[in-house]
């Protein structure tokens, strides 16, 4: 934004040569504001992310001259103290605008994605019931669903003044990973409207922009490999980061106390781990109403499970456990995947166990607990330690195979998700709250949602005229080129006419896509 900005942000490495600001030489990491119009300063270039209409600028100064005190975010006490408030901004953009713009840019791609599969025909039926068509439409939902789930939990935290790095790395790692998977089916469902650029096409501007939110506020592969396991395992671990603290302080009864804590922590987890594996989770408790109860108790095992082979991995491996970033990933996706299917519980919850939500909820619910299996077995097979390497890709491996969380995503499950996106409603309507939807009919997205409707309004009538094909009553032709043979013959009424008239018309108009001269 420097382009047009007045105050530039800037987060540099501080150094005090003549030891002025009495810290040392080296500060580190320090956080400014900045007027643009201060003499040196150079801004006015600026980047094109993407052929994205926004402001995304370098900036240059030579010879800055600036009074530290007026500077410095916090004055001469902020000097040094930068590290933390660009965690701590990171935080604000991984939790709130790139969880937000998923969420709203998910939903808008699954409105869109419906509505064309609805409008388009091919042999005389909407593409929404091929089965084929049926599974990326699934998928978009669903991701709707969970995203939204995960940005309104992660809210949570920071509305009460809570600012955790590591869950907003994962709310910003998986709700940009699966924005990119959903707008990629959404081409898909779309085909040749999809990738023919103009305004009738909704989907290619959002398609060739998703790399920039997997890119910002920390690119995805960084984020997955080294911050969410490497800085969540030993900060939120209850005693790993107090052993550490106490040899660096030299208090040997501070470490005496975290390290028999932490023996017993793994004792304990190792034999919850055992007893709920055995179990299939049976004996943790439910904690909400229901089935959904049952996914509950998955999730105290897949915990349980988790909690010990991090303790294994942080033992075995030790400093070798940076570099083995392949390692630290899969932890990363088990444990967001958790974090997500928790914050599904919680919404699903929240809202009041509304059944119609359940094959939303359980088809979400299902695909995280496969990726969490997925991540433990990618675990297993790949562990390289002394002793329990050999043990994890054998016996356990073996075991987790046949002792998994959930079964695949079944096609019955599927079908109901996409009849529920299909269904003009309340529900749909719900599901895509964060879309503006224009009465417009010259707007693309106004255009679709009429013929939608109109198409949805006009299914009875339609249906008569294809049983009365199947009588032999009307011949064997598309119903928009027997309206009026099917009227003369009263298989339908005037108004069902109009209507269908309407409807094919409102249906033509839609699946044209942009041409140029």
């Amino acid at each position: 934004m420097t382009a047009i900005s007045t105050l530039i942000g800037l987060a540099f490495r501080l150094k005090d040569p003549e030891g002025l600001l009495g810290g040392g030489e080296d500060l580190g990491i320090t956080c400014a504001l900045i007027p643009t119009n201060t003499p040196g300063v150079v801004v006015g270039r600026r980047h094109d992310p993407l052929g994205v209409p926004f402001y995304n600028c370098p900036t240059q100064g030579k010879d800055v001259v600036l009074n530290a005190e007026e500077a410095i975010i916090g004055g001469l006490e902020g000097a040094g103290k930068g590290w933390k408030m660009l965690m701590e901004s990171l935080g604000a953009g991984r939790g709130i605008s790139l969880p937000s713009q998923s969420a709203a840019g998910t939903q808008f791609v699954s409105r869109v994605a419906s509505n064309h599969a609805v409008i388009r025909q091919q042999f005389g039926m909407s593409i929404a019931k091929f089965e084929g068509v049926e599974e990326p439409l699934a998928r978009i939902a669903a991701k709707s669903y969970y995203i939204e789930a995960m940005r309104q939990y992660t809210l949570s935290a920071l509305d009460n003044g809570i600012a955790p790095p590591v869950v907003t790395a994962m709310a910003k790692y998986i709700s940009t990973e699966s924005f990119r998977s959903a707008i990629n089916d959404g081409m898909d469902v779309l085909g040749g409207a999809g990738i023919s650029m103009g305004p009738r096409n909704l989907l290619a501007i959002p398609y060739i922009s998703a790399p920039i939110s997997i890119t910002v506020e920390g690119a995805n592969i960084l984020t997955r490999t080294l911050m969410i396991f490497g800085q969540g395992a030993f900060r939120a671990h209850p005693y790993a980061f107090k052993e550490v603290d106490a040899v660096e302080r030299g208090d040997a009864k501070a470490f005496d106390s975290a390290f028999w804590g932490h023996v017993g922590h793994v004792v304990r987890n190792l034999f919850r781990s055992v007893v709920l594996s055995v179990t299939r989770g049976g004996l943790a408790p439910r904690g909400v109403k229901g089935p959904a109860g049952r996914y509950m108790q998955k999730l105290a095992w897949a915990s349980a499970s988790y909690a010990i082979l991090a303790d294994i991995a942080m033992g075995t491996l030790g400093g070798q456990l940076k570099i083995k970033e392949k390692l630290t990933g899969r932890f990363a996706d088990a444990l967001s995947w958790m974090y997500v299917a928790t914050a599904l519980l919680k919404k699903y919850q929240h809202e009041g166990y509304r059944k119609e939500d359940w094959p939303l909820f359980e088809y979400s619910m299902r695909e995280a607990f496969t990726k969490i299996q997925l991540a433990f077995e990618g675990i297993f097979e790949n562990f390289e330690a002394p002793l329990v390497g050999p043990l994890f890709r054998g016996p356990i491996r073996w075991w987790a195979g046949m002792n998994r969380f959930v079964t695949p995503v079944s096609d019955r499950l599927s079908h109901q998700v996409v009849k529920a996106m299909t269904t003009e409603g309340e529900d749909r309507d719900r599901h895509t709250n964060a879309v503006y939807l224009p009465n417009d009919v010259t707007q693309s997205l106004g255009r679709l949602e009429a013929a939608f409707k109109a198409i949805v309004q006009t299914q009875d009538a339609a249906r008569k005229i294809k049983v009365a094909i199947k009588k032999r009553e009307l011949p064997k032709k598309k119903v928009a080129d027997l309206l009026d043979l099917a009227l003369d013959k009263k298989t339908i009424n005037q108004a069902e006419y109009d209507a269908l008239k309407e409807a094919e018309a409102l249906r033509w108009d839609a699946i044209q896509v942009d041409d140029f001269d």
